[in-house]
């Protein structure tokens, strides 16, 4: 409890929808996208290859933006995409769920919040993955990215989400790893709530003011548990 910070703990649980980043923050997936990202580069003919660390900490970007900083070019992004969302299934074993989020989002459908997932990996993507790890029942809205369509830190999907499920921002908490999850939320209006195990230190979150920072999904657990003492 002691790696909860936050200047409100009880406004978090007055929440009625959580809206979860799917990357470092429901999973540790940074083996299977590493793995995939050399896999689809050679697949396609690119000789380019680069240490784990350098595409650890840009997850969460988009590919394009990713591969712009790592001064790699890929003629057709799109097509690039096509050919990696086959590969990544292939090294879907890489991926571990961490420690609490079944039991953390089981209790807010008990305590009747709804959840949604809004992340840049593509939609039937985004549904597959949570299908294979057994928590796609949990999700009253999975948002995922569309040829074209905005991303994070951009606002709209996370209002559509809200708009969707007809609850306001005020009462939504974008749950996130990265800055452009802070962003995204701060954007749109929602509260922010950054958790520390996943692909950013805490210093670097906490240089984005987010409402609360969390070490671990037990520590949103704990403060569910107490609701009844604490709204």
């Amino acid at each position: 409890m002691d790696n909860f910070i936050s200047t409100n703990a009880a406004s978090i649980l007055q929440a009625r929808l959580f809206v979860f980043d799917l990357d470092g923050t429901l999973m540790d997936s940074s083996a299977t996208i590493y793995n995939s990202t050399r896999a689809t580069l050679q697949k396609l003919g690119y000789k380019y290859d680069f240490p784990k660390e350098e595409m650890d900490k840009r997850i969460g970007a988009h590919f394009q933006d990713v591969f712009d900083e790592l001064g790699i070019v890929v003629n057709d992004i799109e097509g690039y995409l096509a050919v990696y969302k086959k590969i990544y299934f292939e090294h879907i074993n890489d991926t571990t769920l961490y420690d609490g989020i079944p039991a953390l989002l089981a209790a807010l459908k008990e305590q009747d919040k709804k959840i949604a997932l809004l992340t840049t990996k593509g939609q039937e993507q985004a549904e597959r993955i949570l299908s294979i790890f057994g928590i796609a029942q949990y999700f009253d809205m999975i948002c995922g990215r569309y040829p074209g369509s905005l991303i994070k830190p951009a606002p709209e999907p996370l209002l559509a989400i809200c708009e969707n499920l007809t609850i306001l921002p005020s009462e939504t908490v974008m749950i996130g790893d990265t800055e452009f999850d802070v962003l995204c939320g701060k954007n749109a209006g929602t509260k922010t709530c950054c958790v520390t195990y996943g692909f950013r230190s805490q210093e670097h979150l906490a240089s984005f003011q987010p409402d609360y920072l969390v070490a671990q999904p037990q520590d949103i657990l704990c403060y569910l548990a107490e609701s009844v003492r604490l709204v």
